[in-house]
Protein backbone atom coordinates (compact mmCIF):
# COMPACT_ATOMS: atom_id res chain seq x y z
CA UNK A 1 0.00 0.00 0.00
CA UNK A 2 1.30 3.01 -1.01
CA UNK A 3 1.94 5.38 2.42
CA UNK A 4 -0.57 8.43 2.54
CA UNK A 5 -0.15 12.05 3.70
CA UNK A 6 -3.56 12.53 4.72
CA UNK A 7 -6.98 12.02 3.63
CA UNK A 8 -7.12 12.64 -0.69
CA UNK A 9 -3.17 13.70 -0.57
CA UNK A 10 -0.81 12.07 -2.99
CA UNK A 11 2.13 9.90 -1.63
CA UNK A 12 5.34 12.29 -2.37
CA UNK A 13 8.42 10.82 -3.47
CA UNK A 14 11.96 11.99 -3.81
CA UNK A 15 13.99 11.14 -6.94
CA UNK A 16 17.84 11.78 -6.13
CA UNK A 17 19.30 12.14 -9.73
CA UNK A 18 22.69 12.14 -9.46
CA UNK A 19 23.74 10.62 -12.57
CA UNK A 20 22.51 10.24 -16.31
CA UNK A 21 22.08 6.11 -15.98
CA UNK A 22 19.54 7.09 -13.07
CA UNK A 23 15.86 6.22 -15.31
CA UNK A 24 13.52 8.36 -16.07
CA UNK A 25 9.98 7.05 -14.31
CA UNK A 26 8.04 9.78 -14.08
CA UNK A 27 5.50 8.58 -16.13
CA UNK A 28 5.00 5.33 -13.56
CA UNK A 29 5.15 7.46 -10.37
CA UNK A 30 2.09 9.68 -11.93
CA UNK A 31 0.31 6.35 -12.87
CA UNK A 32 0.38 5.47 -9.28
CA UNK A 33 -0.76 9.06 -7.81
CA UNK A 34 2.40 9.94 -6.85
CA UNK A 35 3.47 13.21 -6.46
CA UNK A 36 7.61 13.11 -7.94
CA UNK A 37 10.11 15.59 -6.73
CA UNK A 38 13.50 15.58 -8.59
CA UNK A 39 16.51 16.54 -6.71
CA UNK A 40 20.06 17.01 -8.16
CA UNK A 41 22.27 15.92 -4.95
CA UNK A 42 22.46 14.55 -2.30
CA UNK A 43 22.99 18.08 -0.98
CA UNK A 44 19.37 19.76 -2.09
CA UNK A 45 17.59 16.14 -1.03
CA UNK A 46 18.57 17.00 2.14
CA UNK A 47 17.35 20.36 2.85
CA UNK A 48 13.95 19.56 1.31
CA UNK A 49 13.52 17.04 3.72
CA UNK A 50 13.35 20.03 6.42
CA UNK A 51 10.65 20.99 4.31
CA UNK A 52 8.56 18.25 2.69
CA UNK A 53 9.44 14.83 4.21
CA UNK A 54 8.92 12.45 1.45
CA UNK A 55 6.60 8.71 1.60
CA UNK A 56 9.39 7.35 -0.73
CA UNK A 57 12.95 7.43 -1.81
CA UNK A 58 14.58 6.49 -4.93
CA UNK A 59 18.50 6.95 -5.29
CA UNK A 60 21.55 5.66 -6.95
CA UNK A 61 23.89 3.80 -4.70
CA UNK A 62 27.65 4.72 -5.48
CA UNK A 63 30.17 2.53 -3.58
CA UNK A 64 33.49 4.33 -2.00
CA UNK A 65 36.18 3.07 -3.71
CA UNK A 66 38.93 4.35 -1.84
CA UNK A 67 37.77 7.46 -2.41
CA UNK A 68 36.39 10.32 -0.49
CA UNK A 69 33.31 8.00 1.05
CA UNK A 70 35.96 5.75 2.55
CA UNK A 71 36.26 5.44 6.73
CA UNK A 72 33.37 6.78 7.81
CA UNK A 73 31.26 6.44 4.95
CA UNK A 74 30.63 3.63 2.54
CA UNK A 75 28.73 5.15 -0.46
CA UNK A 76 27.29 8.00 -1.41
CA UNK A 77 24.02 8.25 0.27
CA UNK A 78 25.11 7.75 4.09
CA UNK A 79 24.98 11.47 5.31
CA UNK A 80 21.24 11.63 3.17
CA UNK A 81 20.21 8.57 4.86
CA UNK A 82 21.46 9.73 8.15
CA UNK A 83 19.25 12.74 8.02
CA UNK A 84 16.38 11.12 6.68
CA UNK A 85 16.69 8.96 9.66
CA UNK A 86 15.81 12.61 11.94
CA UNK A 87 13.16 13.89 9.00
CA UNK A 88 11.15 11.43 7.60
CA UNK A 89 11.55 8.35 9.19
CA UNK A 90 8.60 6.54 7.89
CA UNK A 91 10.18 7.31 4.28
CA UNK A 92 10.54 3.90 2.45
CA UNK A 93 14.11 3.46 0.71
CA UNK A 94 14.26 2.36 -2.54
CA UNK A 95 18.13 1.97 -3.62
CA UNK A 96 19.63 1.72 -7.52
CA UNK A 97 22.71 0.19 -7.74
CA UNK A 98 25.07 -0.97 -11.03
CA UNK A 99 25.81 -4.76 -11.32
CA UNK A 100 29.52 -3.31 -10.26
CA UNK A 101 28.45 -1.60 -7.30
CA UNK A 102 25.83 -4.93 -6.40
CA UNK A 103 28.18 -7.04 -4.08
CA UNK A 104 28.98 -3.96 -1.97
CA UNK A 105 25.64 -2.50 -1.52
CA UNK A 106 24.90 -5.21 1.83
CA UNK A 107 27.74 -2.66 3.38
CA UNK A 108 24.74 0.07 2.77
CA UNK A 109 22.13 -2.37 4.35
CA UNK A 110 23.97 -2.93 7.39
CA UNK A 111 23.78 0.50 7.99
CA UNK A 112 20.19 1.74 7.10
CA UNK A 113 16.53 -0.09 6.66
CA UNK A 114 16.64 0.02 2.78
CA UNK A 115 13.61 -1.51 1.68
CA UNK A 116 14.32 -2.26 -1.71
CA UNK A 117 17.03 -2.76 -3.71
CA UNK A 118 16.89 -2.75 -7.81
CA UNK A 119 19.43 -3.04 -10.31
CA UNK A 120 19.99 -0.97 -13.29
CA UNK A 121 18.45 -0.89 -16.13
CA UNK A 122 15.29 -0.96 -13.44
CA UNK A 123 12.94 -3.26 -14.15
CA UNK A 124 9.51 -0.80 -14.06
CA UNK A 125 7.18 -3.85 -12.81
CA UNK A 126 9.76 -5.07 -9.96
CA UNK A 127 9.27 -1.05 -8.78
CA UNK A 128 5.48 -0.69 -9.39
CA UNK A 129 5.21 -3.79 -6.56
CA UNK A 130 7.74 -2.07 -4.52
CA UNK A 131 5.82 0.90 -4.66
CA UNK A 132 2.82 -0.49 -4.03
CA UNK A 133 3.88 -2.43 -1.14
Amino acid sequence: MIPARGRDAMSLLYSIVESPSHPDLSALYRSLGIEEIKLPSQRKAIAELKRRPPDWVIAEFFYGYGNNYAGVNVSNLDVFLHSQRKYAPQARIIVLVTPRDLPHVSKLTALFDIDTVLTVPVDRERLREALKS
